[in-house]
């Protein structure tokens, strides 16, 4: 056989394995968070004050992993039928406060917001504001001041 043709053959099984391996990652089933059991648990204001306090360590030990959050739910914001996050605010805590033009107040409130799942809208929407919750959810890391949790399921 000439050495072109085995050279060929090669590349062609070296595309076929390839391939199969990229389709097969494409295609991977998303992590179901509802069902997952949570990798960590946590008092929304310990967490919270763990991104504050070493943002990159606790991106490196929490980020995409489940988390169980409890507390007392400050507020809900729903903008649509099918958006409610569920909003657990938190107080930076500095000796003085402090102030910038650009930025405004630098001692804002920050929080942890929970965007439900679509079949835990009408549930969260009934919690009245300080009442204490468990909310299980997949961390997304923090956005500005706030620590953002997506497809949040209720934990009774």
């Amino acid at each position: 056989m000439k050495t072109w043709l085995k050279v060929l053959i090669i590349i062609a099984v070296i595309g076929i394995i390839a391939a199969f391996g990229v389709f097969k990652y494409i295609n991977k089933p998303n992590k179901d968070i509802e069902k997952a059991k949570a990798e960590f648990t946590f008092k929304a204001d310990n967490l919270y004050k763990k991104y504050n306090d070493n943002k990159a360590k606790a991106d490196s030990l929490y980020n995409e992993k489940v988390i169980e959050i409890n507390g007392n739910l400050s507020k809900i914001d729903s903008p649509s039928d099918t958006l409610v996050v569920a909003v657990f605010t938190q107080t930076l805590e500095a000796p003085q406060p402090q102030s910038d033009d650009l930025l405004g107040d630098l001692n804002a409130e920050g929080g942890l917001r929970c965007t439900m799942l679509l079949k835990y809208c009408d549930e969260t929407k009934k919690i009245t504001p300080n009442s204490p919750v468990k909310i299980k959810g997949l961390c997304k890391g923090m956005s500005g001041t706030d620590l953002i949790f997506e497809k949040c399921s209720i934990v009774k």
